[in-house]
């Protein structure tokens, strides 16, 4: 309960300067990063180790401090977590309900029983969505590729309750951003730079897609 009531005083601070911002004269676009799991959810566990819900939120962070530094702030970002904490997937969606961004996106790493698995994998809504939903998932997919060689695993559709809860609501895109069972993808993801360089991508992979 009281992580609950931490979220929601968040949120309610997320919605006030979302109003208050509403007087400027150029209106910034809001995105919504979700780095998955956190507290009592570790999400998948690296071969070295490495923990999902602690890779996630490293990323996240990196995106919300490179909109910042590299960006000069153009976005208004905010994350459905900020520390190791466990925050329903309802509570999630909920503010992207009240806040109505432009994108959100749900940040994870993959686990598989063949150690030989890897790859990238975008994730959308398994029913019918618009158009320019499906093409910004395929830019989003592009860009990853050109600029950090990763290779995809293709546009993939599921029921995950972030992307169907969204499906009204604004573009929800879901990332697995590599596979912690795969010993190569789990060493490189554990590095601080290999994080830096994965979050400017997909930063710069947003700014494309919302051009």
């Amino acid at each position: 309960m009281e992580q609950q009531k931490i979220f929601l005083l968040c949120a309610l601070f997320a919605l006030f300067l979302k109003a208050w911002g509403q007087g400027d004269t150029e209106q910034k676009m809001v995105i919504i990063v979700d780095p998955g799991h956190g507290g009592i959810d570790p999400g998948a566990i690296g071969i070295n180790g490495l923990s999902e819900k602690e890779l996630t939120l490293n990323l996240a962070e990196a995106i919300l401090r490179y909109n910042k530094t590299v960006l000069d702030n153009p976005y208004d970002m905010y994350l459905t977590r900020y520390s190791d904490t466990l925050i329903s997937l309802g509570h999630r969606t909920r503010l992207a309900k009240a806040l109505k961004p432009d994108l959100f996106i749900s940040l994870h790493c993959n686990h598989a029983d063949n150690p030989k698995a890897s790859g990238l994998e975008i994730y959308l809504y398994n029913r019918p969505i618009p158009q320019s939903h499906i093409t910004m998932a395929k830019a989003m997919e592009t860009y990853l590729q050109q600029q950090l060689g990763y290779r995809s695993r293709g546009l993939k559709r599921a029921n995950f309750q972030v992307l169907r809860d969204n499906r009204e609501v604004c573009p929800a895109l879901l990332l697995e951003l590599g596979f912690l069972s795969h010993t190569d993808e789990s060493r490189h993801l554990e590095r601080k730079e290999s994080i830096n360089a994965l979050g400017l991508a997909i930063l710069m992979g947003i700014k494309k897609i919302l051009e």
